[in-house]
């Protein structure tokens, strides 16, 4: 069954980036957001490259997925780490080795630091399966269905200290049915994530020339 969504901003009206960007992917699990990225960018829909994958979890299956198209994956373990600053810390020098520009957190399941934030300001996305500032943390579908909401969706965001508060860059509305259960509501979330997330990225990048430069932070 098709259901309808609107998606914020209107994909035909953001303008093609001055140049291709560099990102970075931080994931924790299976990586369908990071496979709906790559899928852009091969199609033209997306003027990127992703540059690497660094993920927290040894048995995370994006890094199969990294595999099969010849994207670094490297393994960073929390366990391994004595701080989430230290964690972060690391993480930027991975980042930095691969001249990363934007870093793109597509199912990362860790509170970052203000390691990461200072060396990329205002390049750090999120992506969250509600409609912000609605049901921010952990089970947020769980949490619109137990509110009774007649919509959700999913939020990409910049991201800041406080969790799932950043400013918002766009969003996609998900009706609720009144049949739904937490898959089936989550599975058609999932699907505009997948839509939705290349959308935002070819947003910064558009817009990311009014921002600081990364390298002026890594640099100084």
């Amino acid at each position: 069954m098709n259901l309808p969504s609107l998606l914020w901003p209107d994909p035909d009206a953001i303008p093609a980036p001055p140049q291709p960007g560099i990102l970075g992917i931080l994931a924790s699990g299976n990586g369908s957001n990071f496979e709906a990225i790559a899928q852009a960018i091969e199609a033209g829909e997306l003027p990127a490259h992703i540059a690497v994958v660094i993920t927290n979890n040894p048995e995370a299956y994006v890094r199969q997925r990294a595999q099969r198209r010849g994207i670094p994956c490297v393994l960073l373990n929390h366990r391994e780490y004595p701080s989430r600053e230290a964690l972060d810390a690391a993480i930027v020098q991975v980042l930095q080795q691969h001249q990363v520009e934007w870093v793109i957190m597509a199912g990362w399941m860790r509170l970052v630091t203000q390691v990461l934030l200072s060396a990329y300001p205002e390049r750090v996305l999120n992506l969250h399966p509600s409609l912000l500032p609605s049901f921010k943390g952990l089970r947020a579908v769980e949490q619109a269905l137990a509110c009774g909401v007649k919509i959700t969706g999913c939020t990409v965001h910049r991201v800041t200290l406080e969790m799932d508060s950043g400013p918002i860059v766009a969003q996609a509305a998900v009706p609720v049915l009144p049949e739904d259960t937490v898959e089936s509501l989550y599975r058609r979330i999932q699907a505009q994530e997948h839509r939705l997330y290349p959308l935002a990225i070819r947003l910064c990048l558009a817009e990311g020339s009014r921002l600081p430069k990364f390298s002026e932070k890594r640099h100084n």
